[in-house]
C-alpha cells in the first residue's frame, strides 16, 4: 500500500518498545512460524487480506479500497485524496499512488549512485516507498496503512491482530502459519504483513509488463506515427526531456519501469480541494515533512516528491502528489508552460500578480527544478506545442498494461 497519507509505522524489523499485551516486533524472516508457507500460499493469502475490510477500524476499508486492481492498484475515483480512519471520513493529505512496478525500489538515500560505475554522479535523494520515501522496504510499506490515522485507522498492532483473529480470514491464517498462530500476537502480526508484502510482489499482479509498449520492445508491435513522435519528444533532452526522470529504454536487460526513483521539486500548484490546504499556514513539503520527520532539518529536501512510475498512467484520474490535475494533457502542458505561461496554472494575488509556486514557501523555491522542459522565459515560446503535447500523451497511453484477469480472491 504505502498510500498517500500513511503514517510511517515502525517496521517489523526494528526493535521497538511496546505496551503490555501488544505484539512484540520480531524480524519477519526470523519469526518461528509453526508452518512455513511457500510463496504461492503467501500470495493467495495476501490477496485475501488485501481485500479484507475487517482489518480496518471502521470495518469499511480494505487495502483495495484505495488501491483498486481495476485501476492499476491506484484510486478508483477522481478525488484528490481518499478518506479513511476510524470513522471512515478522515481525509488524507496526498493522492493515492499506484502500487505497481515498485519491485526494484531501493532504500531511500539522500545521495544515490547508480551510474554504471561512475561514482562521481550523485543522483541525489532517491528511493524509498510512498511520495516522500519514508518507508524503507516493501515490508514497511505493506504494514504502514494498517496503522495510519488516514487509512485503516488502527491504534496499534495488537488491535489489528485482534481484528484479524475474528475476521473471515483467520482460518486461512492458521492454515498457512499454524493452528497456534494467534497465541503470540507478534507472530500473528508478522504473518499478516509478510503475506501482504509477498502478494504485493506478485509479478502477474504488480509488474506484468503487458503494455503495448512492452510488445514494441519485444518486437511484436509497432507504434503509430503519433505515438512514435511522442516517444521521440519524450526522450528529446531539449524538448520533453521526460526520460531524464522516467527512463524509457531497456537497461541491463530489464524493461523500463519509467521512474528513476528520484525525488524532485517541480512546483505543482496548490490544490484547494485538499481539506488540509484550507489552512494557509499548512504546506506539504514532501521529503522533509510533515509525514516524514527525519529530514525536517534538511531544507534542501523541502518540496521534493518521489518520481512515480508512468506505467498505467493513463488509467489515473488525478495526477501529482496533491491530485491537482485531472488529465494527461493538463499535466504535460504544465511541464511545457509552467515558466512561459505561469498564469495558466497559478492563482493571482490581490494586486493581480501571479503567485508562482504557491504551494511552496519562498525559502525553499530554490529547490525547484528548471531543466528542460522547464526554464523558458516568461512570455516566451513553450518547450512543446499543442500538437507535440498530444503526441506525448498518445505515447503515454501505450504504457497501460493489458486488462488483467480477475484480481479478487476466489
Amino acid at each position: 500500500m504505502g498510500g498517500s497519507a500513511a503514517r510511517a509505522a515502525p517496521a517489523a524489523t526494528s526493535a521497538t518498545s511496546a505496551p503490555p499485551g501488544a505484539p512484540v516486533a520480531r524480524p519477519f524472516y526470523a519469526t518461528p512460524f509453526e508452518r512455513k508457507p511457500d510463496a504461492q500460499v503467501l500470495t493467495a493469502l495476501g490477496r485475501k487480506l488485501f481485500f479484507d475490510r475487517a482489518l480496518s477500524a471502521s470495518g469499511a476499508m480494505s487495502c483495495a479500497s484505495c488501491h483498486d486492481p481495476a485501476h492499476a492498484y491506484g484510486p478508483p475515483n477522481a478525488l484528490p485524496v481518499q478518506a479513511g480512519g476510524s470513522s471512515g471520513a478522515v481525509p488524507g493529505l496526498r493522492a493515492v499512488p499506484s502500487l505497481m512496478y515498485r519491485q526494484t525500489t531501493p532504500q531511500f538515500s539522500e545521495h544515490f549512485f547508480d551510474n554504471d560505475g561512475d561514482d562521481s554522479l550523485d543522483q541525489g535523494p532517491t528511493g524509498g516507498f510512498a511520495w516522500d520515501g519514508r518507508a524503507a522496504s516493501a515490508h514497511e510499506q505493506a504494514e504502514a496503512p494498517l496503522l495510519s490515522p488516514f487509512e485503516m485507522g488502527n491504534s496499534d498492532r495488537a488491535v489489528v491482530v485482534q481484528r484479524l483473529k475474528t475476521s473471515p480470514n483467520a482460518a486461512a491464517m492458521r492454515e498457512a502459519f499454524g493452528p497456534h498462530l494467534f497465541d503470540d500476537a507478534g507472530v500473528a502480526w508478522n504473518g499478516l504483513v509478510l503475506a501482504l508484502e509477498v502478494f504485493q510482489q506478485s509479478p502477474k499482479d504488480f509488474y506484468p509488463f503487458t503494455s503495448r509498449y512492452d510488445a514494441v520492445l519485444r518486437g511484436k508491435a509497432v507504434l503509430t506515427p503519433a505515438e512514435a513522435r511522442g516517444l521521440a519528444l519524450f526522450e528529446d533532452k531539449a524538448k520533453g526531456n521526460c526520460a531524464s526522470c522516467h527512463p524509457s529504454a531497456i537497461k541491463r536487460g530489464a524493461f523500463p519501469v519509467f521512474t528513476d526513483m528520484g525525488h524532485i521539486a517541480i512546483g505543482v500548484p496548490r490544490n484547494p480541494a485538499i481539506p488540509a490546504n484550507r489552512d494557509p499556514a499548512y504546506h506539504d513539503l514532501g521529503t522533509c515533512g510533515p509525514l516524514r520527520t527525519d529530514l525536517k532539518d534538511h531544507p534542501e529536501n523541502c518540496g521534493l516528491f518521489k518520481t512515480p512510475s508512468l506505467r498505467n498512467v493513463a488509467t489515473r484520474q488525478v495526477f501529482f502528489h496533491n491530485g491537482g490535475m485531472t488529465s494527461l494533457e493538463q499535466v504535460v502542458r504544465f511541464y511545457a508552460q509552467r515558466d512561459s505561461n505561469p498564469e495558466r496554472f497559478y492563482p493571482r494575488d490581490a494586486k493581480g500578480h501571479v503567485r508562482k509556486y504557491d504551494d511552496l514557501p519562498a525559502k525553499y523555491q530554490a529547490n525547484i527544478n528548471d531543466e528542460p522542459p522547464f526554464g523558458a522565459r516568461r512570455g516566451g515560446k513553450p518547450s512543446l506545442t499543442e500538437a507535440e503535447i498530444k503526441d506525448i500523451v498518445a505515447f503515454l497511453k501505450t504504457l497501460d498494461d493489458a486488462p488483467a484477469a480477475a484480481a479478487r480472491p476466489r
